[in-house]
């Protein structure tokens, strides 16, 4: 991936962080964790992650469906020629990474 790349890609994971911040409510509290996007920026990728857990699906509601805003904010906060079309996804890997962390401090605080 090419600096340029990864710059418009932190740019635009940082520009949904603060959307989400904005119009969400805290309840659940959604975390962007990282995006992706294609070579050519016209598909971004958003991963989130929901505390708590079983507030995931409502969170991916809410952000499929205030797409077409967020993609308007990116849009008034940025220069770029093509405004992407947003996905969102749950990051499970962040999930599993938290629940190996819980394992091991169990285990830590066992043996």
């Amino acid at each position: 991936m090419s600096l340029r790349h990864e710059k418009v890609v932190l740019l635009i994971q940082e520009l949904a962080a603060k959307f989400i911040q904005l119009e969400a409510n805290t309840d659940p509290l959604i975390t962007v964790t990282s995006a992706n996007a294609s070579p050519d920026f016209k598909n971004v990728t958003i991963f989130i992650t929901t505390i708590p857990d079983g507030k995931q699906e409502d969170a991916l509601i809410f952000l499929k469906r205030s797409g077409k805003e967020m993609r308007g904010y990116i849009k008034k906060n940025t220069n770029f020629k093509v405004i992407p079309h947003i996905d969102f996804a749950i990051d499970y890997g962040e999930r599993h990474r938290q629940h190996i962390d819980d394992i091991v401090r169990d285990i830590e605080e066992k043996g």
